[in-house]
């Protein structure tokens, strides 16, 4: 067991939206960091606790509740969405000016979507891609981005934007591909399906980890895996592995008739992340480098979630 560092010497990271993500965070830390977790919700302050971490009352949504935030740590993670309407992550902001006070602030690590690129038509591409955001979601998270890198430049704070894809795991909360599978929900035929990207959740929290310790300053990263999949590919081999139906493939044409607007939202971006940064800058290495993997990983209990991002 590893024993740990005088409180004094041990690196203070504040985790603001300390959900399944920060919790893995947290627990790959243990016991070599102090860790601070902001909620704005009372009945969490017990698990976070108990999970090892400090917790803090405060919400991103009322500006004079994180007053407190300065100079309580010299990392921060930042996982909290964006509000749910509006162009702008006011959220974001909030946080960013509860933040300006401290001068002790390293570095900042915030989890950003793929989203931001919009339709990309199945192209391969790298972060110097330019960003296109085409919903409101997508553009309060290229708004937060805008807010970070510059907030970075003006204090001197390191700043890593990862854009995360799909999030999947036999262990996270919020959702499984088989119970999509069981409900019989359709997914978009051969000729008309899209690319999608996936990263397992306890690849993302340690990517989170690595560029909390080697992230370049104002940098932008794909935290993507390996897999280059189709949607619909990727429900067919949850299936398979599962011993379910694959789904039911639709045209799109149908799919635009019987299909939320969630779900045709996500079956309208198409595109595959060249994640070589990460491998090459943060030396990451992944647990599971496709899905393929990670899904097996969490048989027979369960074969994963996709949570898009």
């Amino acid at each position: 067991m590893p024993v740990p560092a005088p409180a004094s010497r041990r690196p203070r990271l504040l985790i603001v939206g300390c959900g399944d993500i920060g919790l893995r965070v947290l627990r790959l830390l243990q016991p070599r960091w102090r860790v601070l977790a902001l909620t704005s919700a009372p009945e969490r302050l017990a698990s976070l606790r108990a999970a090892g971490a400090l917790p803090l009352l405060g919400n991103l949504d009322e500006p004079a509740t994180l007053h407190r935030l300065a100079h309580l740590a010299d990392h921060v993670l930042h996982l909290a969405p964006p509000p749910a309407h509006g162009s702008a992550d006011t959220r974001t902001r909030h946080l960013l000016q509860a933040l300006a006070r401290d001068g002790g602030l390293r570095r900042i690590v915030y989890a950003s979507t793929s989203g931001v690129y919009g339709d990309c038509g199945g192209a391969r591409f790298d972060e110097t891609r330019a960003i296109a955001p085409a919903t409101d979601r997508a553009r309060r998270r290229a708004d937060a981005e805008s807010a970070l890198r510059a907030f970075g430049r003006r204090h001197g704070v390191a700043v890593s934007i990862l854009r995360v894809p799909g999030i999947y795991a036999a262990d996270r909360p919020g959702g499984d591909p088989r119970e999509r599978l069981r409900r019989g929900s359709p997914v978009l035929r051969a000729e008309d399906d899209v690319y999608t990207n996936h990263i397992h959740a306890d690849d993302l929290a340690r990517l989170c980890v690595a560029a909390l310790l080697r992230g370049r300053p104002q940098r932008v990263l794909h935290a993507s895996d390996d897999s280059e999949l189709r949607m619909g590919d990727y429900f067919d081999l949850a299936a398979d592995l599962s011993g379910l139906p694959r789904p039911p493939r639709l045209g799109r044409a149908e799919a635009q008739a019987q299909l939320p607007g969630a779900s045709l939202s996500f079956m309208s971006e198409s595109r595959r992340l060249d994640n070589g940064r990460i491998k090459r800058e943060l030396r990451f290495t992944l647990r599971h480098p496709t899905v393929r993997e990670g899904l097996a990983a969490g048989l027979p209990a369960a074969a994963g979630e996709l949570a898009w991002a």
